[in-house]
């Protein structure tokens, strides 16, 4: 039974999530500000947060940086709709994915599931498959990817669109096609959640992100890793 633990500061959101998500067989711990989740991460085996961003005591954003140095769980950030800047700052930190309130119940089964899909399929260890373009080695056996020798530490869907574009080199990817392969749905935000990740990777593969080597971007096309 996997493990999620919600975080929001409302406590009719955290037991509506509750619901819907103890209805589909999923374990749920709840926190109410950021130093509850953190305190629960270091006690608990979670498989993935929902973290509000907006909280007391502890916010959202300052809590995803304190998972982050620790942890590679899957975070979704629970977010208004006026929150634009904080959305893009949370991508920036390391969350996964994002749901805007009020937020669709299948929508949110939706987005769990695809997390958790690729996340425990991180550490399933079932594939064999090694891909290597220039300096880089995506060993997909072990998870382990390397620049110049050197282990880098992704996030799951870091790791899920570089795979993909190693997978296919010099092949234009748009990034609604993106988020449709490593999510397996149609895309919600696609562009800019895309883009975050992207330039997350760019930082940790290339020498200089400004002129990269590998990850290159066609203007209105989408993005390629060339060989």
């Amino acid at each position: 039974m996997n493990t999620i633990l919600v975080c929001d500061d409302e406590r009719d959101i955290v037991n509506a999530l509750r619901i819907y998500l103890e209805s589909e067989g999923y374990r749920v711990l709840s926190a109410y500000h950021g130093k509850q989740v953190l305190e629960l991460l270091l006690h608990e085996s979670v498989q993935l947060v929902l973290l509000d961003i907006m909280m007391p005591e502890l916010d959202g954003l300052k809590t995803l940086h304190c998972i982050r140095e620790q942890s590679n769980v899957p975070v979704i950030l629970l977010t208004a709709k006026s929150e634009d800047t904080d959305k893009i700052l949370g991508l920036n930190l390391g969350a996964d994915d994002y749901i805007t309130k009020p937020f669709n119940p299948i929508e949110v089964l939706a987005r769990v599931r695809s997390q958790l899909r690729r996340y425990l399929h991180l550490g399933s260890g079932q594939s064999q498959s090694e891909l290597t373009i220039g300096g880089i080695r995506l060993y997909d056996a072990s998870k382990v990817v390397t620049v110049d020798g050197e282990p880098i530490a992704l996030t799951p869907s870091e790791y899920d669109i570089l795979k993909l574009l190693m997978e296919n080199p010099d092949t234009v990817f748009s990034p609604q096609e993106i988020y449709r392969r490593i999510h397996g749905e149609d895309p919600f935000g696609a562009d800019s959640t895309i883009a975050v990740h992207i330039r997350h990777l760019r930082e940790k593969i290339e020498i200089n992100p400004a002129e990269p080597r590998y990850l290159r971007v066609k203007w209105g096309k989408g993005y390629m890793i060339c060989k």
